[in-house]
């Protein structure tokens, strides 16, 4: 495997699954039955206030999965992962690091848009641990099902949701998580993060830190 300036092995802990008493634990053996299950998720209140469930997408025998936060405003209203600004950067991005994000799959560690109404916009509202344990089962059963080589965690949420845990994604950044079932966790940030930059020259050198972190799962997705 390449190695990286920041390659780690930790033993991450894991959440019990939840299982709800009056939650019916769906039996999909593949991708497009576990999203038509997502869209009936009661997982959590989330749902309530949601246009619709945001599942993720791409192939299913993909070598990478990429996990994000939430769904956006616009991702809540198409349907579909990584749509909105963030989504516009993450594609550029990967454009310039060579990797096809028609070959990734990519989704969401909570399935449903949170936010708070603020006149006619809704505005992003970070998830909670509840939220992001019980939204963990359906991210369980699609690593399960596309069964990748590794994961890109892109920022805090993502990173709590696959690792167990809250990690410091300034320090972590670029780091190599195993976990105790084997798979490769890497983290970095979550796109957005650049989009909330406003310093110009900040932006372009966090664009470029941000190219060369993808660039490394390219490496990585190659071991």
């Amino acid at each position: 495997m390449p190695t990286t300036p920041h390659h780690a092995k930790v033993k991450a802990k894991h959440w019990p699954t939840p299982e709800p008493a009056d939650v019916v634990a769906p039996e999909a053996e593949d991708i497009p039955e576990l999203r038509e299950e997502a869209k009936g998720c009661r997982r959590c209140p989330l749902w309530r206030d949601a246009t619709q469930t945001v599942f993720g997408e791409g192939p299913e025998n993909a070598d990478v999965i990429f996990v994000g936060e939430q769904p956006g405003d616009q991702e809540d209203l198409a349907g579909k992962p990584f749509v909105g600004p963030a989504g516009k950067v993450f594609d550029s991005i990967l454009d310039d690091a060579e990797i096809d994000r028609r070959k990734v799959y990519v989704t969401n560690a909570v399935k449903h848009f949170k936010f708070e109404p603020r006149g006619k916009r809704r505005i992003h509202s970070k998830p909670n641990a509840g939220e992001i344990q019980a939204c963990r089962w359906w991210l369980d059963k699609e690593l399960d099902l596309v069964k990748p080589n590794l994961v890109v965690a892109l920022g805090a949420t993502a990173a709590q949701s696959l690792l167990g845990k809250a990690v410091p994604i300034t320090k972590m950044r670029g780091d190599v998580i195993e976990r105790e079932d084997g798979l490769r966790v890497f983290v970095t940030i979550h796109p957005s993060f650049i989009l909330r930059i406003r310093d110009r020259e900040d932006k372009e050198a966090e664009k470029e830190r941000f190219l060369q972190d993808m660039r490394k799962v390219k490496q990585l997705m190659a071991a």
